[in-house]
């Protein structure tokens, strides 16, 4: 049994369909990218998933939960990364940590948490006295507070540099091997090919295309597209930043 499953869900704002209809399974322990351009469809799908937005028609399930009914035992079992977070400025993240497990009546180890994301230094750190990238991986450290079965990633690399993507890159793939199930928004499609083991892309609400990364891009090819190459596909300008500057953190 798939750990998602969305059966024709649907949105819509007044005269605006925002989700037009939109069917998809998740599997366990998969990475699942939503890509589409601003006002696609894929915020509102995921708000819907994430017990957020109501679902106007069709139904979806998260481990056998009719999301629309069990809002409370939802929660329970995801955990929710959005891109942009205002958290109490003038607690450490280890007191905003253990707040969070509050809510969820557990008792935990901040340390253990801010270790996952490599933050362990700056547990007496105050929330507004981080950097951006700093700022993200700190979300997904709260996002795990309840150690979630499915994980939602709303663009969670925009606004990073490039060591402080493929860190959090690094941090979403260690994720998948522990058995996280995941959906990742992102606008960066190197970052979906690179993490994702299956894309929906999306437009005007509804999906265009699904598969693997490899699947899509070979249809694309037996179409007769062809790539004009500016340089060695064996690398790109992004690694040659990585390979000048370091791998190592600007935090």
């Amino acid at each position: 049994m798939s750990v998602i499953e969305v059966k024709d869900i649907k949105k819509n704002y007044k005269d605006l369909v925002a989700v037009a209809g939109v069917s998809f399974s998740v599997e366990k322990g998969e990475v699942f990218g939503l890509l589409g351009p601003n006002g696609a469809g894929k915020t509102t799908t995921v708000e819907m998933l994430e017990g957020i937005t109501k679902i106007d028609e069709g139904e979806a399930f998260i481990e056998g939960i009719k999301v629309s009914q069990n809002n409370h035992e939802l929660q329970n079992i995801i955990g929710v990364s959005l891109q942009s977070n205002n958290f109490f400025d003038d607690l450490s993240l280890s007191e905003i940590l253990n707040l969070f497990a509050s809510f969820f009546n557990i008792k935990i180890n901040p340390l253990d948490f801010l270790a996952e994301v490599t933050l362990t230094e700056k547990s007496k750190t105050k929330f507004k006295d981080m950097s951006g990238g700093q700022k993200q991986r700190f979300t997904i450290a709260l996002a795990l507070i309840n150690d979630p079965k499915v994980l939602f990633l709303d663009e969670p690399t925009t606004g990073l540099d490039p060591q402080s993507r493929r860190h959090l890159w690094d941090i979403v793939s260690g994720l998948k091997k522990k058995g996280k199930t995941i959906i990742l928004t992102t606008h960066f499609m190197d970052e979906a090919e690179y993490l994702a083991d299956r894309v929906a892309v999306m437009d005007s609400g509804k999906i265009l295309k699904m598969g693997t990364p490899k699947e899509l891009i070979q249809e694309l090819i037996s179409k007769g597209f062809v790539k004009k190459v500016v340089a060695d596909e064996r690398a790109n300008l992004e690694d040659v930043f990585i390979d000048l500057t370091g791998k190592n953190l600007r935090d």
